[in-house]
Parts: structure tokens; sequence; C-alpha cells
């Protein structure tokens, strides 16, 4: 068994053409696609980066692995204790280990665990490639890292490499070839000029004001500087163009590297009978939410994320599968299709589910419960969006999240509420620690990303005439003024 997966950073499904897209950002993995599964509703547990990939190479929630946020105590897998053996329970039931017991070799082309300091992200892996440029690089640094390894490897048996793309992630940076895609194809319907000003006039990290954080340092202002693809404010929909086109070259370069991997298992003689998989660790909001270019949030746009998988005589026929489903679910689903056994301490499986609980700790802290046509959204902590404590949207008839339903559906709110509540009660009841980590990370001043931003971000506020957005954020945070 020989698989590659393809795992593009912040990738969101809905701008594929095998999804639905209308622009032409995804000539190869739509081929792809055309004989595989397209799974339609597979999420993250837990977002963004270091939640989501430790999520999924561990199988379990972050409030078991203790992976929640970006810094701080809960960017690190729990302590095992006295219990611990001479191997780490990841270094026995980690993904890897799985692949590795059914005989794969494993690889991975990624600078990921550098950039987050995630080592335990390498754990299992019998090669490890870093591109050495934490996750700045563009395709054409990994490319032929991946091309140099499949020309030594491909015709063997039983491998696994795992290949990380960067490049739809913010700051874009996509060379001069492809800067003419896009530029004549109209921009989305929803995002009109009045909802750029009802943004112009919000706020919050990456909001239409402070595109690249909260505009309150010289670094933030020196990005678009150093990346001229990079708007710093949406102060014209020219900038709203400027950030999709961005986004959407970023996902048509990296298919392209895409396209010349699977032309190099074919030339090997290998493509037909190498499982394909192509996913991502999150999605990516591009105006959701007033958030342009960044993954803040627990909700259908960053925790959604594509999944094609061509599996040959298994996964097949351009199928589209549309179960809810964690992406750590598909890992188990792995593992048995190899014939092996998913561990125990597991809470992927392959089973399906009649809905999903999703977590944000990084830049908010939020959880919430994608169910039926709906997301069902509670904020603990609204990483400085001023957003209400439980928002409700129906993603098929408004899948940009332009219509808060909570008010007019507290029958729905109360369903989503006791769905969370007996899944928080199931998960800490089969915990190995006490302390639920969204919970340290609330007690540690909020999520790394908005941790100590308000007093300045307030003053910018009010030096910009949004005193009334600086008097919801100072209200709803009183410790973080004082």
């Amino acid at each position: 068994m020989r698989i590659l997966y393809l795992d593009i950073d912040s990738l969101r499904p809905d701008h594929l053409g095998c999804y639905g897209y209308r622009r032409d950002t995804s000539p190869n993995i739509d081929r792809l696609a055309l004989d595989a599964v397209r799974f339609d509703n597979c999420y993250v547990t837990d977002a963004p980066c270091l939640p989501s990939r430790t999520a999924l190479w561990s199988g379990r929630f972050g409030i078991h692995n203790g992976v929640v946020n970006h810094g701080g105590v809960a960017s690190e897998p729990l302590i095992e204790g006295p219990s611990r053996g001479f191997q780490s329970t990841l270094g026995m039931t980690s993904w890897m280990a799985c692949l590795r017991a059914a005989g794969l070799r494993t690889a991975t082309i990624s600078s990921f665990g550098e950039r987050h300091s995630a080592w335990h992200f390498y754990a299992n892996f019998n090669e490890v490639y870093n591109c050495g440029r934490r996750g700045i690089e563009r395709a054409d640094e990994v490319e032929p890292i991946a091309l140099e390894w499949l020309r030594r490897n491909a015709k063997a048996e039983k491998w696994f490499l795992h290949v990380n793309l960067w490049d739809p992630h913010t700051p874009y940076r996509t060379p001069d070839s492809v800067a003419h895609l896009f530029k004549d194809d109209p921009l989305p319907a929803w995002l009109t000029e009045e909802v750029r000003r009802a943004h112009w006039d919000g706020g919050g990290p990456h909001s239409a004001r402070e595109v690249t954080g909260f505009g309150t340092t010289d670094w933030e202002r020196q990005i678009p500087q150093q990346f001229p693809q990079q708007p710093g404010q949406i102060d014209s929909m020219d900038k709203v163009r400027m950030v999709l086109d961005g986004y959407d070259r970023g996902v048509r370069y990296a298919d392209e590297t895409i396209g010349r991997l699977l032309d190099a298992l074919a030339s090997a003689g290998v493509l037909d009978e190498t499982v394909i998989v192509v996913s991502a660790d999150h999605g990516e909001n591009l105006g959701e939410l007033n958030i342009y270019g960044d993954h803040q949030t627990a909700d259908h746009i960053t925790c959604r994320v594509p999944l094609v998988v061509r599996w040959p005589e298994v996964m097949t026929g351009g199928r589209v599968d549309g179960r809810l489903l964690y992406h750590f679910d598909f890992a188990a689903t792995m593992v048995e299709l190899l014939d092996g056994e998913v561990p125990s301490n597991w809470d992927g499986r392959s089973a399906a589910r009649d809905h999903l609980v999703i977590s944000q700790g990084a830049w908010s802290c939020q959880r919430s419960v994608r169910f039926e046509d709906y997301v069902c959204i509670r904020s603990y902590h609204d990483g400085y969006h001023a957003f209400p404590e439980v928002m409700l949207f129906d993603v098929r008839r408004d899948p940009h999240e332009q219509h808060d339903l909570a008010p007019q559906r507290p029958d729905l709110v109360g369903r989503a509420t006791a769905m969370l509540d007996a899944w928080h009660d199931e998960m800490m009841r089969t915990a190995t620690h006490p302390i639920d980590p969204m919970r340290t990370v609330l007690a540690e001043g909020g999520p790394l990303h908005a941790r100590g931003q308000l007093p300045e971000y307030l003053k910018r506020l009010h030096e910009t005439g949004r005193g009334e957005f600086a008097a919801r954020l100072a209200a709803n945070h009183p410790r973080a003024t004082a």
C-alpha cells in the first residue's frame, strides 16, 4: 500500500471546483475527485493549526490531548505523569504509530513542527524533511523535496508520505507566473459594498481595518510593504478583490504542485495503485464574521475542511459522502482499511455521527455544535470581536454566516446547548486530567493571539472613530482593561 497525503494549510472546500467553486482554482484536485470520494461535511475538531494537527495525529479531541491554544500551558500535550512508561502513550498510539504497525514507512515534508515548536508532531515518522522556513515557504520550495522523495521511493511497497503546502495562508506571496489569474472573475455575491462598509465600522483582529492583526504594531503595518499582494485594510472593493484573488492564487499554485506530484506517480507506474488524500488543517474566513484571511472561530468556515480520497477499489467513482465526520474519523477509517486496530484511547471512529462539537482556542475561545443544517457557536472569549455569547447560523441557506438566528430560534439553541453539555460531560468523564484545557486558556488571560492586546486596541478604536465598538469590548472584558 502506498499513500500520499496532501495537506494544504488554510484550504476551505468551497474554493475548490470539485466542491462547486466557479473559479478555476483546482484543476488537478478536480480531476482527482472525478475518481475519488468527496466528503462534503468533514470538520476539524479543534482549530486552528496546532490544535487541529495535534488532534488528527493523536486521534483525540483537544480536551483530551491538552492542546487547544497556540501558547501557554494548553499548547503542549498533557504530561502523563507517573503512569508514563518507557514509551509515551502518544508514541504508542499516534496515527503514525498505527501506520507503522501496519507496515508502512512514514515520511513528512513539512516545517509545521518547527513553526509551532510542536515536536510531538514528528512522533513516529521514519523520515522528516523540514523546508526550514517555518511555514512561509511556497510550493516551489516544497515540490523539489517531494519529487526527489518520490523518485527514490515511489515504486517501493508500503509507504505513507505527508506533504504540507502553505500557499493559501497569508501573507499572500505567489509568484508573478500566476499574478494574472482571477483578476477578471466576479467577486462573491454576498460580499457587497454594503457588507464591506459595515465591516469597516466594526472591528476585531484581522477585520476590515486591521487585516494583518490588531493594527497596533509597526510589524503589522510593514507586512503589506514586504508582501505587496497582502492588503493591510479593506478600504475599497479593490481590496476585497486583493484578498479573494490572493487566496485563490495560493490555492491554484498549490494545485499545480499537486498535479506534478501526481504526474511523478504516473511516470513511476504506480499512480493507479496509490491512495491519494487531499485535505487541510482548517479553512479560512474570507470576510465571514468580519475576519479577512484568518482562522479565528469555531464556525462552519474555519472548521470545515476538504477531504478528497481516492483509494483504489475502495473509494472511487466520483461519489459524494455527505455524512458529518471529524477529520480524525478518516484517520480511524484508514487504520481499519489497513487491517489495523484503532487504539482504545482514540476519539476518532469510522462510524457515522449525527452531530459534531468543534472548538477554537487560539484566537477566541469557542465551542460549537454542528447539527442538521445548523452551527450553534458558544463564545467563552470573543477574541475581541464583540461576538454575542451564542450565535446560530443556517449553513445551508446562509453559508457565509450573515444572519444570526439565535434570537429567533431559542428551541434550536436549547437543543445545541444540551448536545454541547452532554459532550462536555462525556469528555471530562473519560479524560485523563481533571481540568478542561480551555478553562486553562481562560484562566491564563485568554487565547494567545488576543492576550494582552486589548488596551492598545481600545486606543486605536477610539482614534479611528469606533468608540461604540470600543465600549462594547471594554464592557465585555473589564479585567483585560484594568
